[in-house]
């Protein structure tokens, strides 16, 4: 602000601020990478939760091959 004051420059105004708010870069919208990737992640947590409901209901048991 000093520095400003110095060097002669002016303050930005309220509506000035107001007006680069504009000019901000926004969001930028999620490519089909990102959209398949959270789809797929989506859907592997979906499948391991069923998978998980089941096994609790049925418990796998181990299969156990006699020593040889």
């Amino acid at each position: 602000m000093i520095r400003d004051r110095v060097l002669g420059r002016q303050g930005t105004t309220a509506a000035a601020r107001e007006a680069n708010k504009m000019f901000r870069k926004a969001e930028a919208a999620p490519s089909e990478h990102a959209k398949a990737d959270k789809a797929f992640q989506a859907n592997r947590e979906r499948l391991k939760a069923e998978r998980l409901a089941r096994e609790s209901k049925n418990p796998v048991k181990p299969t156990t091959e006699p020593a040889r």
